[in-house]
């Protein structure tokens, strides 16, 4: 059985809970191929950070972060790319690169609240983002094709400098 194949089999399993892994099967199956933008530093210095304490607000690597003080700072020192502080604002910003494979460095979404961008994490590439998933956890790397990240995951947003 093929590895997209077995992806879709775990998405569709999955369809008991809200979300609807269907629309998203196609969109995580791209995440095998990944390119390059020049972005690089940004998924570096992302995966650099695995392991700081989740904290609510935190925005930096002495006092913790939360999923979008995370991406604020690594954006900010990796390529100088100044973002805003919530999710919401963030998905508005940059450039969706729907249909097209991710780069490492590209901005990650996920509906994990019943709103289209409540969580957000980043590409580093081979199917892996860094992300600051919840009060008491700590900054980690985790597998896009994860049946809980991929029946939420919404689109993957570029942002460069």
């Amino acid at each position: 059985m093929g590895c997209g194949i077995f992806i879709c089999a775990l998405l569709a399993l999955s369809g008991c809970n809200t979300f609807s892994s269907k629309s998203n099967a196609s969109k995580v199956v791209q995440f095998k191929q990944d390119t390059t933008v020049g972005t690089e530093d940004v998924s570096i210095a992302a995966v650099g950070l695995v392991g700081v304490p989740y904290v609510y607000g935190g925005n930096t690597p002495k006092g913790g972060f939360d999923c979008s003080g995370l991406i604020v700072y690594v954006y900010n020192k990796a390529a100088g790319i100044r973002l805003p502080r919530t999710i919401q604002l963030m998905s508005a910003r940059g450039r969706s690169i729907e249909n097209q494979p991710p780069a490492p460095g590209d901005l990650l979404f996920f509906n994990t609240t019943g709103e289209k961008y409540s969580h957000a994490g980043i590409y580093v590439g081979q199917g892996r983002f860094v992300h600051a998933p919840s009060a008491g956890g700590t900054v980690r790397l985790e597998q896009i094709e994860n049946p809980y990240w991929a029946a939420r995951f919404t689109e993957a947003r570029r942002f460069t400098p």
